[in-house]
């Protein structure tokens, strides 16, 4: 059974290898790239996001439309001090032949998922802020969506931008705030998960540049800023792919092992935590549940599926 996808996207690195998942994955269509303010400049994104598509061999087939340039309320920021202000760590790719649509993201997810109620899959990498505007025109989509898998937030554990919260959600807490309360079905991939089990060792990163394919000679040099920042910032010999988390649980279910069914909520006013992401894991809010939260997965299936891609 085939799984029709929208990638909502800030592409840097592992943005792209999440990309790189979905687009070469044998049961997976990918009908659409959307791009969202979030790790770099927002053309470079757009360029990243149509150079990796061509890399994957579908140049030409798979449209990218740009979207929200900013958050709805936060202030501008970026991870560019991560990524590079190309996003990719200074590896200097070529300009991609494919160019992006005229279309607007926000404008193309409501035609999208109006026109296949109950079709797409929606992979979020990003800040929610696309998804947050399409809801706020056309609360109706919530319901027409077939699943959304979002990379963000921390199930009650420290974030990677502050001590409490992570990049996406504290990029536009109101975005975030917005797509949790709309009655999505969500699927959370978490900050927390991805530290602990989603890191690819020196010797895995060895075996994907063995392979020595377009695509894994890609992966190796883009990677080499996401290593570099590991390394400075968090003394870690390897490195962390959350989006690609992301992707590879939407394609391969059973690489989620363990999950929970909670209420989440993101905090938008708290001067210390603004993108926290409540995750009430003890059921006191008196809240039903409005998220899957993935809490465990199978670390070894997660570095097959991204082989596999790159083979």
């Amino acid at each position: 059974m085939t799984t029709r996808l929208i990638i909502d996207t800030d592409t840097a690195q592992d943005d792209a290898f999440a990309m790189m998942i979905a687009l070469r994955h044998p049961r997976a269509r990918v009908e659409a790239v959307t791009i969202n303010y979030g790790n770099v400049g927002f053309d470079q994104m757009v360029e990243n996001a149509l150079y990796t598509i061509e890399v994957a061999g579908r140049s030409g087939e798979v449209p990218v439309y740009p979207g929200a340039r900013l958050p709805l309320l936060a202030p501008f920021d970026d991870s560019s001090y991560v990524h590079g202000v190309d996003g990719f760590g200074g590896a200097g790719f070529p300009r991609a032949r494919q160019r992006p649509e005229r279309d607007n993201a926000v404008v193309a997810l409501l035609r999208l998922i109006n026109d296949n109620p109950g079709e797409l899959t929606i992979i979020a990498q990003a800040p929610l802020t696309n998804l947050a505007l399409a809801v706020a025109a056309d609360r109706s989509i919530a319901q027409k969506v077939k699943r959304v898998f979002i990379m963000g937030g921390s199930n009650n554990a420290a974030g990677n931008i502050t001590a409490a919260a992570e990049a996406n959600f504290f990029h536009d807490p109101e975005a975030a705030a917005i797509v949790f309360a709309a009655g999505f079905p969500i699927t959370l991939v978490p900050w927390d998960v991805t530290m602990t089990q989603g890191v690819f060792t020196l010797e895995q990163l060895a075996r994907i540049e063995a392979l020595d394919t377009p695509a894994s000679r890609f992966f190796t040099r883009a990677n080499q800023g996401t290593l570099a920042y590991n390394k400075k910032a968090h003394g870690m010999s390897g490195s962390t792919h959350p989006d690609s988390l992301a992707a590879a649980a939407a394609l391969v279910p059973q690489l989620v092992t363990r999950a929970g069914d909670y209420y989440v909520a993101v905090e938008t006013r708290g001067e210390l935590t603004a993108g926290y992401s409540l995750v009430d894991t003890v059921r006191r809010s008196g809240r039903e549940p409005n998220a899957r939260v993935v809490e465990r997965i199978d670390t070894e299936l997660f570095f097959q599926t991204m082989l596999e891609a790159l083979s």
